[in-house]
């Protein structure tokens, strides 16, 4: 995995709660920031404000765009990011610490960014 996005973008993301479980970030961009190259876990993403942004990972780009209070799965992913949008950037991620489970890799888990299973 991809470095931690706590220590790859301590401006941007900051662990509001961990346990043995899970461990939760909230995440804060404006317009135009960029994120250095950082993994995720399988995670929850829930959006607090409107997101449109631009995910780069292994030569695939994908552009992502959600409403607020949106609430997605987001299976384990290496990339890097920019708000695209016109406005600023919050989301919170429930990251997992537990290992992925075999049936988590089936149709759809190599998707870059957040899927709605």
């Amino acid at each position: 995995m991809a470095s931690d996005p706590v220590l790859t973008n301590p401006g941007l993301y900051r662990v509001v709660m961990e346990n043995e479980r899970v461990r939760v970030l909230e995440y804060r961009d404006a317009p135009g920031d960029r994120t250095a190259p950082h993994g995720h876990p399988d995670s929850v993403m829930v959006t607090l404000s409107s997101i449109r942004r631009r995910l780069v990972a292994g030569g695939q780009e994908a552009e992502v765009e959600l409403d607020s209070g949106v609430v997605r799965w987001l299976a384990s992913q290496e990339h890097s990011g920019e708000n695209i949008g016109d406005s600023d950037t919050h989301a919170i991620f429930v990251e997992l610490k537990e290992p992925a489970r075999s049936v988590d890799s089936g149709p759809g888990q190599d998707r870059l960014g957040p899927s709605t299973r």
